[in-house]
């Protein structure tokens, strides 16, 4: 069986990256007899220029999508698709509209630990967001979804309260800039094909076996 890395370039306050990872794991367990795959997660940050303490969410929306009416119709499609996928995005819940230095800064400590680390750190940010209306830009917030994933509490906070990591993370950031990454989700798949958006399981089960298939063939023809 063929394995298959990916880098997913995301930001936990992205719609589009929390329904990009609900159909990702519609699509590797579509391909699972059929092909292995594992999953980076990394950092992004859609709103840079917020503070520390984060901004008025429904206005900082308001003024990026060009109005209320905008905002709620991007939200509509984004609950009808969530519900497909089993997200049920609660976005009037959403009163900070984070700055997300530091919840990357988990997700990549969470990484150090196991991939299983990270995905559940990645999975319990997604839904403080979006679906429970807490804030991710929050220290206490952080630390609770830390604890709940199994990392260990007090070595988090030792590491929040510093500066720790964080030139990594924005370096990993302006790395994926520089590759032509300006939206996310952003797939790279084995660090050779990109794929970008939150494309549909069947797009993604296509393009995971298509190049699983090119990969094995590939190594046939170097014996």
């Amino acid at each position: 069986m063929e394995r298959l890395t990916i880098d997913l370039v995301s930001d936990v306050v992205c719609p589009w990256c929390y329904l990009g990872k609900a159909r990702l794991e519609l699509a590797i367990a579509e391909v699972q007899d059929r092909v292995q795959i594992d999953v980076n997660w990394r950092p992004y940050r859609l709103n840079p220029e917020y503070p520390p303490e984060g901004v008025d969410q429904k206005a900082a929306l308001a003024e990026k999508l060009g109005g209320q009416e905008a905002v709620q119709r991007a939200h509509d499609m984004l609950r009808q698709l969530g519900r497909e996928v089993g997200i049920a995005f609660d976005f009037d819940a959403i009163t900070i509209g984070p700055n997300t230095l530091d919840a990357h800064r988990l997700i990549h400590w969470a990484s150090v630990e196991n991939r299983e680390a990270q995905d559940r750190v990645v999975t319990a940010l997604f839904k403080a967001n979006f679906e429970q209306g807490r804030n991710v830009g929050d220290a206490n917030v952080l630390l609770d979804i830390a604890e709940e994933a199994g990392l260990d509490r007090a070595v988090i906070g030792a590491l929040l309260s510093s500066d720790a990591d964080k030139d990594l993370v924005l370096g990993e950031i302006e790395a994926a800039q520089k590759m032509g990454v300006n939206g996310v989700p952003f797939f790279i798949i084995d660090q050779q094909y990109a794929v970008s958006g939150a494309q549909t399981p069947e797009v993604l089960a296509n393009a995971f076996v298509d190049i699983a298939n090119a990969k094995a063939e590939a190594r046939a023809n170097m014996n």
